[in-house]
């Protein structure tokens, strides 16, 4: 089973402990019902260290240490503003082992104290993002996005959007089926939005200037030739003010966001239908198998034929 070290740090918040945990001790195999991750709640010397959940409303002991956390697949970071030295230090090294690190909400400062976060973009609780940015200016901060996704490091908004995140990351190792099962399970959204592809940062903002209805309107028509003047003039602005609020809302330009809707349409199909490269090309927008490949290659590092193996296990 894959290893899920859980940090269990003073002062944790317990809905981002405890819902972390959850959703990773919730996936099992659609085969044979095994459970796919073993979860394990790391905090000070093992046996011994007591963590206060929302300040002091509960407290509970950790079974192991934090140095068991070099020993997992993935580290999951819930929040804290002032890390001790010792977990910080454990994060870095982990991050130094190949290791995969999650952070929820202020769990970034954890990150960005350890040097995982320096020149990459970064997603925190909207209330906190300002002091991260102050604190780390080497961080690229976006704010209102539920979560992004580096590849080996990712980072969330506050409480629940830590669910999403440890949803995307299911979502990630074994495929949309056993995610949505889990989503399920747990009564919870597969994803947000309406359908939004789990690998974009999805905006949260409300208001007149939310993107939210042309990105809806772009997904919708992911096969159609779209350029930015055509989404541009589907959101009633220039195509500079567009670019600007992708910019500022998503932390993205708009084609960078179409190619990653369709990406993630193409996924979908490719686990769940029969239809070859070509079809599914042509129903996700990309035109051609090659431009699909091209894409796929570059930003998830497979091909769409290894995707559909690994998610699927069925040949083409």
């Amino acid at each position: 089973m894959t290893i899920v070290a859980v940090l269990a740090i003073e002062g944790v918040i317990g809905l981002e402990l405890t819902g972390a945990c959850q959703v990773f001790a919730t996936a099992k195999d659609p085969v044979d019902g095994r459970p796919l991750y073993d979860v394990r709640v790391c905090g000070g010397p093992a046996g011994t260290d007591v963590v206060a959940f929302d300040r002091g409303i509960l407290r509970a002991q950790a079974p192991y240490g934090f140095e068991e956390a070099l020993r997992a697949d993935t580290v999951i970071v819930p929040a804290s503003f002032d890390p001790p030295t010792s977990v910080v230090e454990v994060v870095r090294e982990a991050h130094r082992r190949g290791i995969r690190i999650a952070s929820i909400c202020t769990g970034a400062y954890v990150l960005a104290e350890a040097g995982l976060l320096d020149g990459r973009q970064a997603a925190t609780h909207w209330n906190h993002a300002a002091e991260l940015a102050r604190r780390y200016p080497e961080v690229d901060v976006v704010t209102d996005a539920l979560y992004l996704d580096d590849g080996d490091v990712l980072t969330s908004a506050g409480v629940t959007a830590g669910l999403d995140l440890c949803l995307h990351l299911v979502r990630r190792d074994h495929g949309s089926a056993v995610a949505a099962a889990v989503a399920r399970q747990l009564v919870m959204a597969p994803h947000r939005d309406g359908g939004q592809a789990q690998y974009i940062a999805t905006p949260v903002v409300a208001g007149n200037d939310s993107l939210e209805p042309v990105l809806h309107w772009m997904t919708e028509h992911l096969t159609e030739p779209l350029t930015l003047a055509t989404i541009a003039a589907q959101a009633s602005l220039s195509t500079r003010s567009l670019s600007r609020r992708f910019r500022d809302q998503i932390g993205t330009t708009p084609l960078q966001w179409l190619i990653r809707a369709r990406l993630a349409r193409a996924q979908e199909l490719l686990e769940t239908t029969d239809l070859n490269i070509a079809q599914v090309a042509a129903a996700a927008g990309f035109g051609s198998p090659l431009l699909l490949r091209q894409h796929f290659t570059r930003t998830l590092n497979t091909t769409p034929t290894n995707y559909r193996r690994t998610f699927t296990h069925q040949a083409i």
